[in-house]
């Protein structure tokens, strides 16, 4: 099989999992291609004795490819969104840290995750983007304007709340005065919404969510939208700049700039171990059932 493996950043608790997959995937007379900077990376602190091929963008990676492993948490695979786009490569996560929603596999785990995968034991799952234009256009966020997770408008240089200004297919339907709003994927519906008070969805279901940023209008509550929706909105406050980020990656805008927010024409491809599902990460993740009177 022909697997790209990608990695934001390298620690030395990472350093036995990295040998592990790599060894793991030569037993299995795989062909890897490791990210360019994640290469440099690890070869600058870990002797290994392969030279393994490198890929540095998006176009690199085509449907030859059978798998992604990204090494590393959630903020992980959601960079890793930048070079798969609509290359239909399925993805998997390895946690280096603790258990994630994004990066479920256990990195004690490495070994059977691959015998798993190469015995066909897994689901793809189609998770939905969202993609957003701005008018005037802005450098930062054409470059690359998708977003797994979340797409959030919030405050910039003040303490003071900010007037988004909210249409939905054309229909105008409030103005949020609070610190932001974040319009979530399901995917993202367990990250920042959640934090704000957002509802778990199921990351299956076609739906997008609203869910306003510490809101001074009190009546203003997480709405969840369907996923063919377009939204347009426009932002006011004391302040003329505003921050509008994509997952983790920040621009800055106007008061004069529009914001148009729909699905993305593509998805992104998980793999789900059969032994592994969304319902158990939400037990394991939020603690659900914990409570030790149902023990």
């Amino acid at each position: 099989m022909k697997i790209a493996i990608y990695g934001h950043y390298f620690s030395q608790d990472a350093e036995k999992y990295i040998k592990e997959l790599l060894e793991a995937l030569k037993l299995k007379n795989s062909e890897i291609h490791i990210e360019e900077r994640f290469s440099k990376l690890i070869q600058s602190s870990i002797d290994i004795s392969v030279d393994y091929k490198t890929y540095n963008n998006h176009s690199d990676l085509d449907s030859s490819f059978d798998f992604m492993f990204t090494l590393g948490g959630d903020g992980t695979v959601l960079r890793s969104i930048m070079y798969l786009r609509d290359s239909n490569i399925p993805v998997i996560g390895v946690n280096i840290g603790r258990l994630g929603f994004l990066a479920t596999v256990n990195k004690e785990e490495i070994s059977e995750v691959i015998e798993s995968l190469y015995n066909k034991n897994y689901t793809i799952k189609e998770r939905s983007l969202l993609t957003v234009k701005t008018e005037p256009e802005i450098n930062e966020i054409d470059e690359f304007n998708y977003a797994l997770n979340e797409i959030t408008i919030s405050r910039k240089n003040t303490t003071s709340m900010i007037t988004i200004e909210t249409y939905v297919d054309d229909e105008y339907l409030t103005s949020y005065w609070a610190d932001g709003l974040i319009i979530a994927t399901p995917t993202g519906s367990t990250g920042y919404s959640l934090s704000c008070g957002g509802p778990v969805i199921s990351p299956q279901a076609k739906n997008f969510i609203l869910t306003p940023i510490a809101p001074h209008n009190l009546n203003a509550r997480p709405l969840v939208i369907p996923d063919d929706t377009k939204l347009k909105m426009k932002v006011h406050g004391r302040e003329n700049t505003f921050f509008i980020s994509l997952d983790s990656r920040i621009a800055t805008i106007d008061s004069k700039t529009e914001i148009f927010i729909e699905k993305a024409p593509f998805t992104i491809k998980m793999i789900e171990l059969n032994n592994q599902t969304f319902i158990q990460t939400l037990r394991k993740k939020l603690l659900w059932g914990e409570d030790t009177r149902n023990k």
